[in-house]
Protein backbone atom coordinates (compact mmCIF):
# COMPACT_ATOMS: atom_id res chain seq x y z
CA UNK A 1 0.00 0.00 0.00
CA UNK A 2 2.98 2.29 0.71
CA UNK A 3 4.66 2.35 -2.66
CA UNK A 4 1.89 1.97 -4.98
CA UNK A 5 -0.64 4.29 -3.05
CA UNK A 6 0.69 6.38 -0.27
CA UNK A 7 4.21 7.47 -1.30
CA UNK A 8 3.49 8.67 -4.79
CA UNK A 9 0.92 11.29 -2.98
CA UNK A 10 3.85 11.86 -0.18
CA UNK A 11 6.26 12.68 -3.02
CA UNK A 12 4.41 15.43 -4.34
CA UNK A 13 4.84 17.41 -1.10
CA UNK A 14 8.04 19.33 0.54
CA UNK A 15 9.67 16.78 2.32
CA UNK A 16 10.55 17.96 5.29
CA UNK A 17 6.68 18.88 5.86
CA UNK A 18 5.96 15.89 5.13
CA UNK A 19 8.95 14.77 8.00
CA UNK A 20 6.94 17.11 10.59
CA UNK A 21 3.69 15.34 9.57
CA UNK A 22 5.19 11.79 10.56
CA UNK A 23 6.72 12.59 13.75
CA UNK A 24 3.21 14.21 14.80
CA UNK A 25 1.54 11.34 13.63
CA UNK A 26 4.06 8.98 15.13
CA UNK A 27 4.24 10.91 18.34
CA UNK A 28 0.25 10.83 18.52
CA UNK A 29 -0.04 7.29 18.10
CA UNK A 30 2.54 6.18 20.52
CA UNK A 31 0.76 8.25 22.78
CA UNK A 32 -2.63 6.11 22.36
CA UNK A 33 -2.48 2.09 22.72
CA UNK A 34 -5.06 1.28 20.40
CA UNK A 35 -3.19 3.22 17.69
CA UNK A 36 0.02 1.16 19.10
CA UNK A 37 -2.20 -2.24 18.73
CA UNK A 38 -3.13 -1.13 15.71
CA UNK A 39 0.83 -0.13 13.96
CA UNK A 40 2.02 -3.59 15.69
CA UNK A 41 -0.90 -5.87 13.98
CA UNK A 42 0.05 -4.13 10.54
CA UNK A 43 3.95 -3.78 10.98
CA UNK A 44 5.12 -5.55 13.92
CA UNK A 45 7.63 -8.80 13.83
CA UNK A 46 6.52 -11.84 15.13
CA UNK A 47 8.48 -14.34 13.77
CA UNK A 48 12.07 -16.44 15.05
CA UNK A 49 13.88 -15.05 17.86
CA UNK A 50 16.20 -12.49 16.24
CA UNK A 51 17.17 -10.56 19.97
CA UNK A 52 20.99 -10.00 20.20
CA UNK A 53 22.63 -8.41 23.54
CA UNK A 54 24.92 -5.96 22.55
CA UNK A 55 27.84 -4.62 25.02
CA UNK A 56 25.03 -5.34 27.52
CA UNK A 57 21.64 -4.28 25.66
CA UNK A 58 18.79 -6.48 24.97
CA UNK A 59 17.68 -5.48 21.48
CA UNK A 60 14.46 -7.58 20.37
CA UNK A 61 15.80 -6.58 16.83
CA UNK A 62 19.14 -5.93 15.65
CA UNK A 63 17.80 -3.15 13.44
CA UNK A 64 17.84 0.83 14.73
CA UNK A 65 16.37 4.10 13.23
CA UNK A 66 19.52 6.33 12.16
CA UNK A 67 20.27 9.64 14.12
CA UNK A 68 18.38 12.40 12.02
CA UNK A 69 14.68 11.57 11.78
CA UNK A 70 13.72 11.67 15.42
CA UNK A 71 16.00 14.40 16.36
CA UNK A 72 14.11 15.73 18.98
CA UNK A 73 13.24 12.14 20.60
CA UNK A 74 9.68 12.05 20.08
CA UNK A 75 8.98 8.55 18.77
CA UNK A 76 9.96 6.08 20.83
CA UNK A 77 6.82 4.53 21.48
CA UNK A 78 5.60 4.01 17.88
CA UNK A 79 9.26 2.74 16.69
CA UNK A 80 9.05 -0.53 18.02
CA UNK A 81 5.47 -1.31 16.83
CA UNK A 82 7.33 -1.62 13.39
CA UNK A 83 9.80 -4.12 14.41
CA UNK A 84 12.55 -1.93 15.78
CA UNK A 85 14.19 -2.98 18.22
CA UNK A 86 16.17 0.71 19.37
CA UNK A 87 16.62 4.05 18.08
CA UNK A 88 19.63 6.49 17.98
CA UNK A 89 17.97 9.92 18.79
CA UNK A 90 19.28 13.43 17.86
CA UNK A 91 22.35 14.69 16.93
CA UNK A 92 21.41 16.68 20.41
CA UNK A 93 23.50 19.49 20.97
CA UNK A 94 24.51 21.95 23.75
CA UNK A 95 22.45 24.74 22.69
CA UNK A 96 18.95 24.49 20.93
CA UNK A 97 19.68 24.42 17.09
CA UNK A 98 17.42 25.97 14.09
CA UNK A 99 19.53 24.53 11.34
CA UNK A 100 20.72 25.44 8.23
CA UNK A 101 18.28 27.62 5.71
CA UNK A 102 15.50 25.63 3.55
CA UNK A 103 15.55 23.60 1.74
CA UNK A 104 17.12 21.48 4.13
CA UNK A 105 15.87 17.37 2.45
CA UNK A 106 15.56 17.19 -1.38
CA UNK A 107 14.84 13.82 -2.56
CA UNK A 108 16.85 12.65 -5.44
CA UNK A 109 14.41 9.66 -6.36
CA UNK A 110 16.30 8.30 -9.40
CA UNK A 111 19.31 8.08 -7.15
CA UNK A 112 17.67 6.68 -4.15
CA UNK A 113 18.94 9.03 -2.45
CA UNK A 114 18.05 12.27 -0.17
CA UNK A 115 20.21 15.15 0.12
CA UNK A 116 20.33 16.42 3.45
CA UNK A 117 21.12 19.81 5.04
CA UNK A 118 19.35 19.65 8.31
CA UNK A 119 22.51 21.38 10.21
CA UNK A 120 21.69 19.54 13.64
CA UNK A 121 18.36 21.14 13.67
CA UNK A 122 16.86 19.97 17.12
CA UNK A 123 15.44 21.56 20.49
CA UNK A 124 18.78 21.00 22.54
CA UNK A 125 19.40 18.32 25.16
CA UNK A 126 18.04 20.05 27.82
CA UNK A 127 14.52 19.84 26.34
CA UNK A 128 15.31 16.24 24.68
CA UNK A 129 16.32 15.18 28.48
CA UNK A 130 12.83 16.65 29.92
CA UNK A 131 10.73 14.69 27.19
CA UNK A 132 12.70 11.46 27.23
CA UNK A 133 12.26 11.25 31.30
CA UNK A 134 8.30 11.45 30.58
CA UNK A 135 8.20 9.16 28.09
CA UNK A 136 7.50 5.42 29.25
CA UNK A 137 9.81 3.05 27.91
CA UNK A 138 8.02 0.27 25.64
CA UNK A 139 8.41 -3.44 25.69
CA UNK A 140 7.27 -6.52 23.19
CA UNK A 141 8.05 -9.70 24.68
CA UNK A 142 9.13 -8.16 27.47
CA UNK A 143 12.45 -6.19 25.72
CA UNK A 144 13.14 -3.16 26.18
CA UNK A 145 13.05 -0.55 23.40
CA UNK A 146 16.71 0.85 23.37
CA UNK A 147 17.03 4.44 23.19
CA UNK A 148 20.71 5.36 22.02
CA UNK A 149 21.80 9.13 22.02
CA UNK A 150 23.74 10.98 19.13
CA UNK A 151 25.76 14.37 20.40
CA UNK A 152 27.03 16.47 18.24
CA UNK A 153 28.23 19.86 18.91
CA UNK A 154 25.68 23.11 18.80
CA UNK A 155 26.12 24.15 14.70
CA UNK A 156 26.22 27.98 15.54
CA UNK A 157 29.59 30.38 15.58
CA UNK A 158 29.60 30.07 19.12
CA UNK A 159 31.08 26.34 19.15
CA UNK A 160 33.75 26.99 16.31
CA UNK A 161 36.79 27.44 18.10
CA UNK A 162 37.85 24.21 19.09
CA UNK A 163 38.41 24.51 23.21
CA UNK A 164 34.23 26.04 22.61
CA UNK A 165 33.57 22.65 20.32
CA UNK A 166 35.08 20.81 23.30
CA UNK A 167 33.27 22.23 26.12
CA UNK A 168 29.99 22.22 23.90
CA UNK A 169 30.26 17.97 23.00
CA UNK A 170 30.81 17.54 27.22
CA UNK A 171 27.87 19.93 28.32
CA UNK A 172 25.87 17.38 26.25
CA UNK A 173 27.57 14.25 27.22
CA UNK A 174 27.42 15.40 31.33
CA UNK A 175 23.88 16.27 31.17
CA UNK A 176 22.95 12.89 29.60
CA UNK A 177 24.92 10.86 32.52
CA UNK A 178 23.84 13.13 34.88
CA UNK A 179 20.24 12.08 34.30
CA UNK A 180 20.88 9.17 33.53
CA UNK A 181 18.97 9.33 30.29
CA UNK A 182 20.12 7.03 27.15
CA UNK A 183 20.76 3.74 26.82
CA UNK A 184 24.34 4.34 24.86
CA UNK A 185 25.39 7.25 23.51
CA UNK A 186 27.45 8.40 19.96
CA UNK A 187 29.79 11.03 19.18
CA UNK A 188 28.91 12.76 15.88
CA UNK A 189 32.27 13.97 14.60
CA UNK A 190 31.27 13.46 10.91
CA UNK A 191 28.23 16.32 10.16
CA UNK A 192 29.22 17.93 6.82
CA UNK A 193 26.41 20.59 7.45
CA UNK A 194 27.75 22.49 10.18
CA UNK A 195 29.45 25.63 11.15
CA UNK A 196 33.56 24.72 11.48
CA UNK A 197 32.86 21.62 9.65
CA UNK A 198 34.32 18.57 10.62
CA UNK A 199 36.98 19.26 13.13
CA UNK A 200 37.06 16.91 14.98
CA UNK A 201 37.66 14.51 12.30
CA UNK A 202 40.87 14.65 11.97
CA UNK A 203 43.23 12.71 14.09
CA UNK A 204 45.54 15.37 15.81
CA UNK A 205 42.15 17.18 17.34
CA UNK A 206 40.20 13.85 18.26
CA UNK A 207 42.08 13.10 20.97
CA UNK A 208 41.74 16.32 22.32
CA UNK A 209 37.62 15.88 22.32
CA UNK A 210 38.13 12.40 23.55
CA UNK A 211 40.36 12.78 26.40
CA UNK A 212 37.76 15.84 27.75
CA UNK A 213 34.91 13.07 27.30
CA UNK A 214 36.90 10.45 29.14
CA UNK A 215 37.10 12.55 32.48
CA UNK A 216 32.84 12.59 32.94
CA UNK A 217 31.70 9.71 34.61
CA UNK A 218 29.79 7.51 32.33
CA UNK A 219 28.35 3.46 32.71
CA UNK A 220 26.69 3.64 29.38
CA UNK A 221 28.28 2.05 25.70
CA UNK A 222 30.18 4.79 23.78
CA UNK A 223 30.14 5.21 20.13
CA UNK A 224 31.80 7.18 17.13
CA UNK A 225 30.17 8.45 14.63
CA UNK A 226 32.62 7.97 11.63
CA UNK A 227 32.81 9.87 8.31
CA UNK A 228 32.86 7.57 5.12
CA UNK A 229 34.51 9.70 2.74
CA UNK A 230 37.69 9.13 4.64
CA UNK A 231 40.72 7.13 2.87
CA UNK A 232 41.55 4.12 4.97
CA UNK A 233 44.66 5.68 6.06
CA UNK A 234 42.93 9.10 8.07
CA UNK A 235 39.85 6.53 8.89
CA UNK A 236 42.05 3.84 10.18
CA UNK A 237 44.09 7.01 12.37
CA UNK A 238 40.64 7.90 13.60
CA UNK A 239 40.17 4.69 14.89
CA UNK A 240 43.48 4.17 16.36
CA UNK A 241 42.60 7.28 18.28
CA UNK A 242 39.21 5.66 19.23
CA UNK A 243 40.89 2.44 20.81
CA UNK A 244 43.57 4.22 22.64
CA UNK A 245 41.19 6.06 24.77
CA UNK A 246 38.63 2.93 25.32
CA UNK A 247 35.53 3.63 23.38
CA UNK A 248 33.25 1.09 22.61
CA UNK A 249 32.44 1.51 18.99
CA UNK A 250 32.32 3.11 15.91
CA UNK A 251 28.88 3.58 13.93
CA UNK A 252 30.34 2.99 9.72
CA UNK A 253 29.09 5.89 8.56
CA UNK A 254 27.86 9.32 8.14
CA UNK A 255 26.53 10.90 4.76
CA UNK A 256 28.33 10.92 1.37
CA UNK A 257 29.57 14.48 0.28
CA UNK A 258 30.83 12.97 -3.17
CA UNK A 259 27.71 13.76 -5.38
CA UNK A 260 29.80 11.93 -8.27
CA UNK A 261 28.34 8.97 -6.74
CA UNK A 262 24.83 9.75 -7.35
CA UNK A 263 22.94 6.95 -10.27
CA UNK A 264 21.86 10.49 -11.44
CA UNK A 265 24.33 13.28 -11.04
CA UNK A 266 21.61 16.17 -12.51
CA UNK A 267 19.43 15.39 -9.58
CA UNK A 268 22.02 17.01 -7.48
CA UNK A 269 22.98 20.94 -7.38
CA UNK A 270 26.17 21.45 -9.01
CA UNK A 271 27.42 23.68 -5.41
CA UNK A 272 27.51 21.38 -2.17
CA UNK A 273 24.33 21.76 -0.46
CA UNK A 274 24.09 19.03 1.77
CA UNK A 275 25.38 15.33 2.47
CA UNK A 276 23.85 12.21 0.52
CA UNK A 277 22.14 9.66 1.79
CA UNK A 278 20.65 6.51 1.07
CA UNK A 279 22.13 4.87 -1.85
CA UNK A 280 25.47 6.66 -2.53
CA UNK A 281 26.54 5.26 1.01
CA UNK A 282 26.16 1.41 0.65
CA UNK A 283 29.14 0.61 -0.69
CA UNK A 284 31.74 3.43 0.83
CA UNK A 285 29.51 1.93 4.38
CA UNK A 286 29.66 -2.01 3.92
CA UNK A 287 33.00 -1.70 2.54
CA UNK A 288 34.97 0.01 6.05
CA UNK A 289 32.74 -2.16 7.94
CA UNK A 290 34.43 -5.12 6.44
CA UNK A 291 38.18 -3.61 6.52
CA UNK A 292 37.23 -2.27 10.70
CA UNK A 293 36.10 -5.77 11.67
CA UNK A 294 39.60 -7.26 9.42
CA UNK A 295 41.98 -4.91 11.29
CA UNK A 296 40.11 -4.90 14.92
CA UNK A 297 38.45 -8.11 14.98
CA UNK A 298 36.25 -8.16 18.09
CA UNK A 299 37.95 -5.24 19.52
CA UNK A 300 35.05 -2.64 18.32
CA UNK A 301 31.07 -2.81 18.62
CA UNK A 302 30.24 -2.11 15.05
CA UNK A 303 26.83 -0.08 13.95
CA UNK A 304 26.43 -0.32 10.50
CA UNK A 305 24.46 2.66 8.78
CA UNK A 306 24.06 3.85 4.71
CA UNK A 307 22.33 2.65 1.47
CA UNK A 308 20.37 -0.52 3.47
CA UNK A 309 16.78 -0.62 1.13
CA UNK A 310 16.37 -3.81 1.49
CA UNK A 311 16.89 -7.22 3.55
CA UNK A 312 19.54 -8.38 1.12
CA UNK A 313 21.65 -4.96 1.73
CA UNK A 314 21.09 -5.44 5.43
CA UNK A 315 22.41 -8.92 5.23
CA UNK A 316 25.63 -7.67 3.34
CA UNK A 317 26.20 -5.23 6.38
CA UNK A 318 25.84 -8.04 8.67
CA UNK A 319 28.42 -10.16 6.63
CA UNK A 320 30.67 -8.03 6.49
CA UNK A 321 31.21 -7.57 10.20
CA UNK A 322 28.21 -4.94 11.99
CA UNK A 323 26.56 -6.07 15.46
CA UNK A 324 23.39 -3.89 14.26
CA UNK A 325 22.34 -2.05 11.77
CA UNK A 326 20.66 1.55 11.29
CA UNK A 327 18.40 2.94 8.43
CA UNK A 328 16.37 5.63 7.57
CA UNK A 329 16.33 6.15 3.84
CA UNK A 330 15.41 3.19 3.16
CA UNK A 331 12.06 3.53 5.23
CA UNK A 332 11.16 6.44 2.91
CA UNK A 333 11.64 4.91 -0.11
CA UNK A 334 10.17 1.17 0.95
CA UNK A 335 7.92 1.83 3.52
CA UNK A 336 7.53 0.73 7.14
CA UNK A 337 7.18 -3.05 5.80
CA UNK A 338 10.47 -3.19 5.19
CA UNK A 339 11.67 -3.51 8.46
CA UNK A 340 9.78 -6.88 9.28
CA UNK A 341 11.29 -7.94 5.77
CA UNK A 342 14.73 -7.48 6.94
CA UNK A 343 13.74 -8.91 10.26
CA UNK A 344 12.95 -12.30 8.31
CA UNK A 345 15.25 -12.39 6.05
CA UNK A 346 18.28 -11.96 9.24
CA UNK A 347 16.22 -14.49 10.44
CA UNK A 348 17.13 -16.96 7.51
CA UNK A 349 20.64 -15.73 7.51
CA UNK A 350 20.76 -16.40 11.11
CA UNK A 351 19.58 -20.26 10.69
CA UNK A 352 22.28 -20.58 7.71
CA UNK A 353 25.37 -18.94 9.16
Amino acid sequence: MYKSFLKPILFRFDPENIHDFFISAGETFGNDAMMRAVISAMYGYRGADISKIVDRINYRTPFMLAAGFDYNGRLSRILPRIGLGGEEIGSVTARPCEGNPKPRLTRLPRSKSILVNKGLRNDGVDAIIARLKEAPKEKIDGVSFVRGISIARTNDDKSVPIEAGIEDYCYSFKRLNEEGVGDFYTINISCPNAFGAEAFNDPVLLPRLLSALKQIPCSKPVYVKMPINAPWERFEALLKAIDAHGLTGVVIGNLNKEYSMLDIRAEAPDKYSGGLSGKPCVGLSTELIRKTRAAYGRRFTIIGVGGVQSPAEAVEKFAAGADLVQLITGLIYEGPGLIKEMCDGYAKYKSIK
